[in-house]
């Protein structure tokens, strides 16, 4: 769209702004991070260290079973790594969100509000946590690990599946972290229940689908698409079918239901930035 009469740029004009914006902020912040290169090591394995618990737990699970919900140690390995690794992408990127809540209660948002720079860019490149790149080193180290050992017959689709997975899931897990930051506006300190959403779902899919209801499946389905984050995609490429027998097509959808997931919510986005009332309201 062309900049408007008014000299303001149009709705495409506004989206190359708020990305610029947010690769210049988080470009100071890593500048800021690099130069105390130990402690940043330091966080960062810790952060690693602190999320490769999660799969050790999975580990001790299989000490005392075979299978869990009907799938082996490889197998969950591989829903574990297309997970961890696709949320550890949308928690680099956006993590900063959850941090919204703070910023509205205390008035702070308003330095953010009186900007030349969209307040979506600044609020998620704030404070952009470098460490947080531990995570994903840990998500792809299970993952990798996973694809070596499973004996799998591989074809170009199922090849193809696996990035479309990780990108398309990391695109819901940024769109649940801006949704949930918009309902902070409504909430003002809600942070903990946009973490049982992010955090929470992130772990939920950490494990087979078999595991859990069929009304918990059905909800992370068709409600609130979690599924398509990898466990639609991981079932296809391990030839099992998908509790509530979906079409294998499904397994191709992630990146439209990310399209979708996106689109709402920035229009939630928008809707809680209207409905903000600064402290000097």
């Amino acid at each position: 769209m062309a900049d408007s009469a008014y000299g303001r740029p149009g709705r495409y004009g506004r989206v190359r702004e708020g990305v610029r914006a947010y690769f210049l902020i988080t470009a100071m912040w890593i500048r800021s991070t690099m130069a105390y290169r130990v402690s940043f090591v330091m966080t960062a394995f810790g952060n690693f260290a602190g999320t490769a618990l999660d799969f050790v737990a999975i580990l001790l699970m299989f000490s005392r079973t075979d299978t869990l919900g009907g799938y082996g140690l490889r197998e969950v390995a591989f829903l574990y790594g297309l997970s961890a690794t696709a949320f550890g992408l949308a928690d680099l990127a956006l993590g900063s969100m959850e941090r919204l809540g703070r910023r509205v209660r205390d008035g702070t948002l308003d330095t953010f509000m009186v900007r030349p720079v969209p307040v979506l860019a600044q609020v998620a490149a704030d404070r952009f946590g470098l460490r947080r790149v531990g995570r994903v080193t840990q998500g792809v180290l299970v993952l990798g690990y996973a694809i070596a050992v499973l004996p799998l017959s591989w074809t170009p689709l199922k090849v193809l599946v696996i990035p479309l997975t990780l990108l398309s899931g990391a695109a819901i897990f940024c769109a649940v972290f801006v949704a949930g930051a918009a309902f902070q506006f409504a909430a003002q300190d809600a942070s903990e229940v946009q973490n049982s959403f992010t955090y929470g779902g992130q772990t939920l899919l950490q494990y087979p689908p078999t595991v859990f209801a069929k009304d918990l499946v059905r909800g992370v389905t068709f409600v609130l698409p979690l599924a398509f984050v990898n466990w639609l995609p991981a079932l296809y490429v391990l030839g099992r079918p998908y509790p509530l027998g979906l079409p294998a097509w499904a397994a191709f959808a992630p990146p439209l239901v990310a399209a979708g997931c996106c689109a709402l919510a920035g229009l939630a986005w928008r809707a809680g930035l209207r409905s903000y009332r600064s402290t000097g309201s």
